[in-house]
């Protein structure tokens, strides 16, 4: 069977972004900015030349929104697995009640949240799903989030990567590949919409 492609694109700039609220499975509405910004990586997607077979977001309204904006009138597909981690008490809350990063892998899930292997583990069997159920499909299109795409990331690729390509803005996509036969799962570009700029992870 054909390797599949799989392109991840985080959502645009949203009201809690902007108040630096903890922001995973809570919600908040896209931004004036955020709305320019998904329509700007929209005319980069234009002209991106990839030809997607099937379009999905994350249940969020922040990343629906996202998708409707970047591919306006596509019929797309719902999907939990794409959602952002759950951040369990912490949600909506200031950011700067949050611990530092060598703590952030296993905190959340001590307060109704996720750790980070919960997460990643979503993501890549939501992946599995997809194409399980649609094996005609070659190159799906979806919305995400931030933290959710880069806990896939370290899952699936070497650290070095993980770590260059961690900290992901708002509308940065990832270019991910799924091989059905074997189950292996790379990341291979990681596309800055709003810039232009496309870093091919084996050019390094």
């Amino acid at each position: 069977m054909a390797e599949k492609h799989i392109y991840l694109i985080r959502h645009g700039e949203t009201l809690f972004n902007v108040q630096h609220r903890t922001q995973g499975w809570s919600d908040s509405p896209l931004t004036e900015n955020g709305i320019r910004q998904a329509k700007a990586a929209g005319e980069f997607m234009r002209d991106f030349g990839v030809n997607f077979d099937a379009y999905y977001s994350s249940t969020s309204e922040r990343a629906c929104d996202t998708l409707e904006l970047v591919f306006p009138g596509v019929a797309y597909m719902r999907v939990k697995g794409f959602k952002e981690t759950n951040f369990g008490a912490f949600e909506a809350n200031p950011q700067y009640l949050e611990p530092s990063v060598p703590r952030r892998r296993e905190f959340f899930r001590e307060f109704g949240g996720e750790n980070w292997d919960d997460v990643a583990d979503r993501v890549k069997q939501q992946i599995i799903d997809i194409f399980e159920a649609h094996p005609e499909q070659e190159t799906i299109f979806g919305v995400s989030h931030g933290a959710a795409m880069s806990h896939f990331m370290r899952l699936i690729s070497p650290l070095d990567q993980a770590e260059s390509w961690d900290g992901l803005h708002n509308l940065e996509m990832l270019h991910y590949t799924y091989d059905p036969d074997t189950g292996a799962m790379a990341t291979v570009e990681k596309i800055r919409t709003l810039s232009g700029e496309i870093e091919s992870w084996d050019a390094k």
